[in-house]
């Protein structure tokens, strides 16, 4: 946990990075959750292929677990406006 908690300050100012934030699950299990948003697919590759990135993948020989990673794509976001015109055209009957 004390890698990935100093990691965040030096990541956040990478080039393209919109948010980076370590989670960990309070249940009595040691689960950690890393979830970073990049503005586009060229910086989170960037980061990929950075040594702070090369840091992080070398604290999985320190977990009791295979590290587990995920990358999830977004193409397509809506916001406020999305909801409120589904609502301004009334509940589904």
């Amino acid at each position: 946990m004390q890698t990935l908690l100093s990691m965040i300050q030096s990541a956040r100012k990478e080039k393209g990075c919109l948010s980076y934030d370590v989670f960990w699950d309070f249940d009595g299990k040691t689960v950690f959750n890393v979830i970073e948003e990049w503005k586009t697919r060229e910086d989170l590759n960037r980061h990929i292929q950075s040594e702070k990135f090369s840091v992080l993948l070398g604290t999985k020989s320190l977990l009791a677990k295979p590290l587990e990673m995920k990358i999830h794509t977004v193409s397509h976001s809506e916001g406020m406006e999305f909801v409120n015109s589904l609502r301004e055209k009334g509940a589904p009957k």
